[in-house]
């Protein structure tokens, strides 16, 4: 059981959220959205995390995806950081290179509390399914300003779109593992500043 967790309810006039999100999980994942490709990066995204992550969200679907991915993206990231608490102890930085099938993904954290996305991904299709892939770079905007993260993700090729951002959640998860993890040697903060 994690012993780092953090939860976010959300409710507007578009969407009800609530989230937990566990860093020392093992990887389980009770995903209930009603936008099933973002439920599917979310559990993929818990898997590869270890992280436990329990949703249950309904969003205004029948306009369109944008409310709920990008809600979703705000609650992971209040959550990611009340998780961290202090930050004593963490690495703070995490990357990962995930390959899937014909793409390569790179995704680089610091759990800086500088808030910042760079995203070099281009999407050949515009849509996965009924998935606006757009809404990819708005659910990764908002988990990067409300963790306060600089994110940066990274699309070195691919051609099949849905493998670019399974690729990208999938580094996402690894890189996000490594920089909340706990390194023994790092006393209080990793910063010279002494506070992050």
């Amino acid at each position: 059981m994690s012993t780092r967790i953090g939860s976010v309810e959300r409710e507007t006039k578009e969407t009800s959220i609530a989230l937990q999100l566990g860093l020392d999980g093992e990887g389980k994942a009770d995903i209930n959205v009603n936008v099933p490709f973002v439920a599917h990066m979310l559990d993929l995204f818990a898997k590869h995390g270890h992280f436990d992550l329990t949703i249950n969200a309904k969003g205004d679907v029948e306009i369109d995806d944008h409310h709920t991915t990008e809600d979703l993206g705000i609650c992971l990231g209040v959550a990611l950081k009340e998780a961290l608490g202090t930050k004593e102890g963490i690495r703070r930085y995490g990357q990962a290179w995930v390959p899937m099938d014909d793409a390569l993904a790179q995704v680089v954290i610091d759990l800086s509390n500088r808030p910042h996305l760079e995203f070099s991904a281009e999407m050949p299709s515009q849509k996965v399914g009924t998935f606006d892939t757009e809404l990819v770079y708005e659910f990764l905007s908002k988990l990067a300003i409300e963790a306060r993260m600089n994110l940066h993700v990274i699309v070195h090729y691919g051609h099949n779109t849905h493998h670019i951002i399974e690729a990208i959640f999938k580094a996402l998860a690894r890189a996000l593992d490594e920089a909340t993890s706990i390194d023994p040697r790092v006393k209080g903060v990793p910063s010279t500043k002494g506070m992050l």
